[in-house]
């Protein structure tokens, strides 16, 4: 049936409120009133109307019938398909960004075949009119084209992607990130819309999961029609910033070390960190934790990953450890530490603000104090409070000398993983 208005649903492990934020702010490029739902609340406009981990069939009810929205984007995770399904039966543009292994053991899904199973019900709802959009780089994500009715694009970091030429050849459209730039394809013809590099999200094109989630954000919107002109104005002003995505790649200078905030809470999204955070020229600080319903080898695996992007690591658990006995998921992450590097400094101090603001305080000149924190909002409070009257950018205008955030990735030197927020 057709839908009264447009909706835009992106579901995927990692990447999702990022992503769903950034196709709101293309359409708002088109003056239209977007309503959309998150992880981080449910908007319509410029307005916050319900604060709140909002991406289930409720929250989507409470956009879809305002009778000022426009256009709904909406975040679909997997908890609230598995309670409640979906709030709509039919979608214009599904976006499916990744499967990996997270929430595994939880709602009977055991297994990451399973989890793709869930993730493809977005992909299945679109009308046959519609467009889905899916990563190339993900079989467990390419392989959904099979089940659908609606048209097909697909997204890419690899321009010489298989999949991508042939769907291509064949006149099809996809999204990749080819010489610097994100463009589109459909059959002989490319479409340059920006280089990475004038991209904020992307942190000067040093953070390809992000340049990955801006690729998806451009293909679902010009699939729905939107100029690339308003494409390319959202993407240039769309930042990894507290204000526009709190929690995901927030990189903040304090002066005399820089302090990054990411909600990284599983192994898929903490590979991906590692691209950026291994580069970084000076020490690399990490304060490190996990949901306390994942399976222990999951927090065992945090630990493995995060002795390979630290220099010093401080183990913190959330509040809420969500049944597991306090301390235990500490213990799973100090055990995956030592057994790939014992001899990297680690303690554990459970509270998570006082393990936040044990890492500030000791951190050196040049370094990077990574917060992976439960509350995104009580990390940043914790770190805006030490921010320098005046402080500089980030990330180094070209031309000028790198800092250490600049020298920290250079983009062939990172091999892409699925990811996001």
């Amino acid at each position: 049936s057709q839908t009264r208005v447009p909706i835009i649903a992106i579901t995927g492990t990692n990447g999702k409120t990022t992503t769903t934020r950034l196709i709101a702010h293309i359409f708002k490029q088109t003056q239209q009133v977007v309503g959309y739902t998150t992880t981080d609340g449910t908007y319509i406009g410029d307005y916050l109307v319900e604060p709140g981990d909002n991406t289930g069939p409720q929250s989507a009810q409470l956009i879809l019938q305002d009778p000022t929205v426009e256009v709904a984007v909406l975040e679909s995770a997997r908890g609230g398909i598995l309670r409640s399904g979906l709030a709509f039966s039919a979608c214009d543009v599904g976006v499916v960004l990744n499967v990996a292994a997270d929430h595994l053991g939880l709602g009977d899904i055991e297994t990451i075949e399973q989890m793709a199973q869930v993730k493809s019900v977005v992909a299945e709802t679109v009308m046959p009119n519609g467009y889905v959009v899916l990563n190339a780089d993900d079989p467990l994500v390419s392989q959904m084209a099979s089940r659908v009715k609606a048209q097909i694009a697909y997204f890419s970091m690899q321009p010489d992607n298989s999949l991508i030429r042939s769907h291509t050849q064949r006149g099809g459209l996809a999204a990749v990130y080819e010489n610097g730039y994100l463009s589109i394809l459909k059959g002989d013809w490319t479409l340059r819309i920006e280089q990475a590099v004038n991209v904020p999200l992307t942190l000067g094109g040093r953070a390809p999961f992000m340049i990955a989630n801006a690729l998806a954000a451009s293909l679902a919107a010009f699939a729905q029609g939107v100029r690339i002109e308003d494409i390319r104005a959202a993407l240039a002003t769309f930042q990894a910033s507290t204000q526009q995505t709190p929690g995901r790649m927030n990189l903040i200078n304090l002066g005399r070390f820089h302090a990054l905030v990411d909600y990284a809470h599983n192994p898929h999204s903490y590979e991906a960190l590692a691209g950026f955070v291994q580069n970084w020229t000076g020490e690399r600080i990490g304060v490190v934790g996990g949901p306390g319903d994942r399976r222990d080898e999951d927090f065992v695996t945090l630990g493995r990953l995060a002795a390979q992007m630290f220099n010093r690591i401080l183990i913190k658990e959330d509040d809420d450890t969500r049944g597991r006995p306090r301390g235990d998921a500490a213990r799973l992450i100090t055990q995956g530490i030592e057994a790939v590097n014992p001899a990297c400094p680690h303690e554990t101090i459970l509270d998570e603000t006082t393990a936040i603001n044990t890492a500030l305080d000791s951190a050196p000149i040049d370094s990077l104090v990574v917060v992976l924190p439960e509350s995104v909002t009580r990390a940043i409070s914790l770190i805006d409070a030490r921010r320098p009257a005046q402080e500089s950018p980030a990330i180094a205008p070209n031309g000028t000398e790198a800092s250490p955030a600049e020298a920290a990735v250079q983009p062939s030197s990172v091999e892409y993983v699925n990811f996001g927020r």
